[in-house]
C-alpha cells in the first residue's frame, strides 16, 4: 500500500489531474488516457533534451521537428555536422561532441595526450562560434591500471586544456559510465572517482556528467548523491534500470524524485533523455519519459 500510494503521489506530481489518481493506472497507462490533458505544455523546471543516438533510425530532421513540436529544447551528442540542421529548427545541442578518440581512449592513457589536447583545442573554437559552453570527454579503459595511476594520468592531460577551455569559455564534462553492463573496465565508474579528479584539476572548467542509469547500476543511493556532489555535476542523463528502455514503472527508478532533487540544487542546466525506447511508437516513448521528468 506505501509503494502504491508513492507512485499516485509522483503521477499527481507529474499530471495533476485528480482524475487519475481515483483509478488504478499504471504510469504508462495514465499517460496513454490522458494526452489530451498533458498537451504539449511544460512546466519549465527542467530544461528537456535528448541523446541522439537512441532515435539514430529516425533521420535528424524528422526528429528535430518532432523534439521542438513536443517542446523539448536540445538534441546532443552531436558535432559540428549536426549543429546547423538543429539550430534550423530552434534547437539547441546541450551536451556537444566532436573531439576526442571515444570511450576506450582516454585521458588515463599518457601516450594519447598530445592526439587528445589537439583534437579538444580543435573544437574549442567551433564551441564558441556555436553558442555552445560544453564538450563531453571521457577517462578510458582501465587496461590493467591502477583507480590512482589513472586519475593523476588524466589530470596531467586535462590540466593541458584547461587555460584554452577557460580561455574559451567552454566547459570538459567527463561521463560516469558502468562498467558491470555497458562499458567493461572504464575508468571513471564512481561518482567519487570523478569528484576527486574535479578535486584535483581544480578548475570550473571541467565537471562531469552525472549519467542516472549507469550511477544506478555502480552505486545506487542517487538521490544522496546528487545533493551532496551536485557541484561538481554540469549535466545529467536518464534511462530506465534495468535494461535502459523507458523511465515508466517498467523500471525501478523513481524518476519524478530524482528531478525533483535535481531541482532542489539549483540547476538550471539540461536533462538528456538516454533510454532507447522498446515499444514501436519512439516518438510517444521520448513523449512520455519527458512529461515523466517536468516536475510541477
Amino acid at each position: 500500500m506505501e509503494a502504491k500510494s508513492s507512485r499516485r503521489s509522483a503521477l499527481k506530481n507529474i499530471i495533476g489531474s485528480a482524475a487519475i489518481l481515483s483509478a488504478p493506472m499504471t504510469l504508462t497507462e495514465a499517460f496513454a488516457a490522458n494526452e489530451k490533458i498533458l498537451g504539449s505544455e511544460l512546466n519549465g523546471k527542467i530544461n528537456h533534451s535528448v541523446c541522439r543516438w537512441c532515435y539514430s533510425k529516425i533521420p535528424l530532421e524528422d526528429l528535430c521537428k518532432e523534439v521542438a513540436a513536443m517542446g523539448m529544447k536540445s538534441i546532443e551528442l552531436q558535432g559540428p555536422d549536426e549543429w546547423p540542421i538543429l539550430k534550423k529548427y530552434g534547437l539547441h545541442c546541450a551536451m556537444p561532441w566532436g573531439a576526442g578518440l571515444g570511450i576506450e581512449k582516454g585521458f588515463n592513457n599518457p601516450a594519447l595526450h598530445d592526439e587528445l589536447v589537439a583534437s579538444y583545442e580543435g573544437i574549442f573554437p567551433k564551441l564558441k562560434a556555436a553558442g555552445y559552453d560544453k564538450v563531453i570527454c571521457f577517462s578510458g579503459n582501465r587496461k590493467g591500471m591502477s583507480n590512482e595511476e589513472g586519475m593523476e594520468n588524466c589530470a596531467k592531460g586535462l590540466k593541458r586544456l584547461m587555460p584554452s577551455a577557460e580561455k574559451h569559455g567552454i566547459t570538459m564534462v567527463m561521463e560516469l559510465l558502468n562498467s558491470k553492463v555497458n562499458h567493461k573496465d572504464y575508468m571513471c565508474d564512481y561518482s567519487k572517482w570523478g569528484v576527486d579528479l574535479c578535486d584535483k584539476i581544480g578548475s570550473e572548467r571541467f565537471k562531469l556528467l552525472y549519467d542516472i542509469y549507469h550511477m544506478q547500476i555502480m552505486e545506487g543511493d542517487v538521490i544522496a548523491t546528487i545533493k551532496k556532489y551536485h557541484p561538481y555535476f554540469a549535466h545529467y542523463h536518464t534511462g530506465g534500470v534495468p535494461g535502459r528502455a523507458e523511465i515508466d514503472d517498467t523500471q525501478e527508478l523513481n524518476y519524478p524524485a530524482i528531478m525533483r532533487a535535481i531541482v532542489e540544487t539549483g540547476y538550471k542546466g539540461y536533462v538528456g533523455q538516454e533510454f532507447v525506447p522498446k515499444r514501436s511508437d519512439q516518438i510517444a516513448s521520448l513523449k512520455q519519459g519527458m512529461k515523466i521528468c517536468d516536475i510541477a
